[in-house]
């Protein structure tokens, strides 16, 4: 391969003529310029110049491959000139960096909302707009969590609960607890080793891990980072083109894969404003000026990697996902007891009650809002047996786990939380919140007075409730203070979140 210098490369720098280097090689992107799923912009910014930091926490390694011919590669920079190129932190960085190095001790973390906290500090400004973002108002993105607090418990006492046992199987698969890592994209905005932090997290605490379609980790680096005898969930969006998710399918079942989580709820991303504005504030001034009526903000950072999704999967799609896999099959996105009786209909092996985490669709219902007329609905029709019904979304604390198992969930799946835990304090940090969940769903099960999960039971819930929106219930001050309450831009200059 041909050894290039900087000099060489840096004399590529305008549309006509567009080279940028990436892990120490140099492609030529003139051709593909006008096609990146991002925009043109982010590629025009680094032209002539290394966009590795740049381009690492959003595509996995092997994305270049997958997308670019042969030929775009020009060639290679010597290595040790390009360690003499000096990188500038910007403010951005060194604002992450400082609250790093002075945030508080791993010990001090007590829940899931700790985490939060540190993480909305730790973070970068585009990273965190996008991992905290909901559709529109984020009305449902936050009641989420509140559903939770308009259910009560009804606990037994005089049972010999000395010894808990969280244990539980999930699609075959035997797990500590009822809870997975469910999949989230764009782990490396996060940290630099990406969802490889939750891959070995799960393996320490012996849950399940949910691979996402648009990890910044390639999927082979997410298998291969796992234990010998630890399960994996795969997460997909069905792409445009079927043979390039038949051969993702294929992929996952030859590499052990134990169950195929088809994304039902995406058929258009939500508008996601935080994320809106991060990708507006990070724009040159000027350049807004120069060329404001061809740049799309319909997505933020969300764009870059959702283009492919296909909106016209429907119902019949389902028979052709069983011909190619024996794979257990669920809908990941269900929200109506309806849809949930039409995926056990079409031979589904089960269901995630999801609204996509608050990001999709704002005012749809939060999952364990309808998990009960889901339940109702499935043994109504007999269709409950052998299907097994997951939730996600606001997800924090072990009563919630509890809640979710006694109206009916197989298990839970949490996301965001395991995200910020990551952001904050990587492997250490999603043990620690694993660990602390386990804590709590142990104790809250020894004071209801059930030693195993098998004794958790509908009857110890009262949902009279549930339905009831505006009803008065207390304040979660913890879940406010770490909430990052949508603002209007006021004055003028840059948009601010």
């Amino acid at each position: 391969m041909k050894t290039l210098t900087l000099q060489e490369v840096e004399q590529h720098n305008t549309k006509e003529d567009l080279w940028v280097i990436i892990h120490g090689k140099v492609y030529d992107l003139t051709k593909f310029l006008p096609e990146h799923p991002g925009g043109p912009r982010i590629i025009m910014k680094y032209a002539g110049k290394d966009a590795t930091d740049a381009f690492d926490p959003i595509h996995p390694p092997d994305i270049i491959d997958r997308y670019l011919d042969a030929e775009a590669c020009m060639g290679e920079i010597d290595e040790e000139e390009l360690e003499t190129v000096e990188k500038v932190e910007t403010e951005e960085q060194k604002q992450s960096r400082v609250a790093h190095e002075n945030k508080p001790h791993i010990e001090e973390m007590l829940n899931a909302f700790d985490f939060e906290g540190v993480a909305k500090t730790v973070l970068q400004p585009e990273a965190w707009a996008y991992y905290s973002s909901g559709a529109d108002d984020e009305i449902t993105m936050r009641e989420n969590h509140n559903a939770f607090h308009r259910i009560w418990l009804k606990p037994r006492v005089m049972v010999d609960v000395e010894k808990i046992d969280m244990s539980t199987s999930m699609l075959g698969t035997k797990s500590s607890m009822p809870l997975y890592i469910t999949a989230t994209a764009l782990g490396k905005l996060g940290h630099p080793d990406g969802e490889k932090v939750l891959t070995v997290a799960a393996a320490k605490q012996d849950i399940i891990q949910m691979i996402p379609t648009l990890a910044s980790c390639s999927f082979n680096e997410l298998v291969g980072a796992r234990t010998e005898n630890q399960s994996q969930w795969f997460q997909l969006y069905v792409n445009k083109d079927r043979g390039i998710t038949e051969k993702l399918v294929r992929h996952a079942e030859a590499n052990g894969i134990k169950g195929l989580f088809i994304t039902v709820d995406a058929p258009q991303l939500g508008r996601r404003e935080k994320d809106m504005r991060q990708k507006f504030s990070a724009q040159d001034p000027e350049q807004l000026v120069e060329s404001k009526a061809k740049i799309s903000r319909s997505q933020g950072a969300a764009r870059a990697i959702s283009t492919f999704i296909d909106p016209s999967l429907s119902w019949k799609d389902v028979e052709w996902f069983r011909s190619i896999t024996k794979m257990p099959i669920l809908l990941k996105g269900i929200q109506t007891a309806e849809d949930a009786v039409m995926a056990a209909r079409h031979g589904c092996q089960g269901i995630v009650l999801s609204n996509h985490g608050g990001r999709q669709l704002d005012f749809a219902p939060s999952a364990i809002e309808i998990l009960p007329e889901v339940m109702d609905a499935l043994k109504a029709e007999g269709l409950d047996k052998n299907f097994e019904v997951f939730v996600d979304g606001g997800i924090r604390r072990g009563t919630d786990i509890f809640k979710a198992i006694a109206l009916g969930a197989k298990g839970v799946g949490i996301g965001r939380p395991a995200l910020f835990a990551m952001s904050s304090y990587g492997v250490d940090g999603v043990d620690k919140l694993v660990q602390l969940l386990k804590d709590e769903l142990e104790m809250v099960m020894r004071l209801m007075g059930t030693p195993t999960i098998a004794d958790i039971k509908p009857e110890m819930v009262d949902i009279r409730n549930i339905k009831a929106h505006p009803g008065s219930f207390p304040s979660d001050h913890m879940a406010l203070s770490t909430y990052d309450a949508m603002k209007t831009r006021t004055g003028t200059g840059t948009p601010k979140l």
